[in-house]
């Protein structure tokens, strides 16, 4: 793996578009099987008895998605050393089979890591909308990337 993105490369107010996926029914039910197994999101007619009017993805399985699309799209080129945590996760809308969801990724801030001068930390907002432009998922959130040049 070669990489081309350090902590050196990331700067506030950079904004990247990190692709699309579209979950069918079938993925959703599988996820939902092994982690969330909530009947909206394992069976139709309990889905269309619900809040949700229809068999929806997991929130879960939405973050999956948009960390698959992360590491697909990006990460892989990063020398990422992965995240300390979220500030915070919004599940604004459902996410139905079908729906073509597309992840951005905004940088707010980066800044060193105090106790490790060869790591630097980077300060992500993640949005997915579907594919009529609604946000269906927020994401605040850490990076931490190896630094080309370790602080003196």
């Amino acid at each position: 793996m070669s990489i081309k993105y350090y902590w050196e490369d990331f700067a506030a107010g950079q904004v990247r578009d990190m692709g699309t996926i579209t979950p069918t029914r079938e993925e959703i039910i599988a996820f939902a099987s092994q982690f969330d197994p909530q009947p909206f999101h394992l069976d139709d007619e309990a889905a269309k008895a619900s809040v949700f009017g229809g068999l929806c993805a997991s929130g879960w399985h939405t973050c999956a998605m948009a960390m698959r699309l992360m590491v697909t799209n990006f990460l892989h080129e990063t020398s990422s050393l992965g995240s300390p945590g979220l500030e915070s996760l919004k599940w604004l809308k459902p996410v139905f089979p079908g729906d073509t969801l597309r992840l951005q990724h905004t940088i707010v801030e980066t800044k060193p890591m105090g106790k490790r001068p060869d790591v630097g930390l980077v300060h992500t907002i993640w949005e997915m909308f579907n594919q009529n432009g609604d946000k269906v998922l927020h994401m605040d959130g850490w990076g931490m990337f190896r630094r080309r040049t370790p602080a003196a």
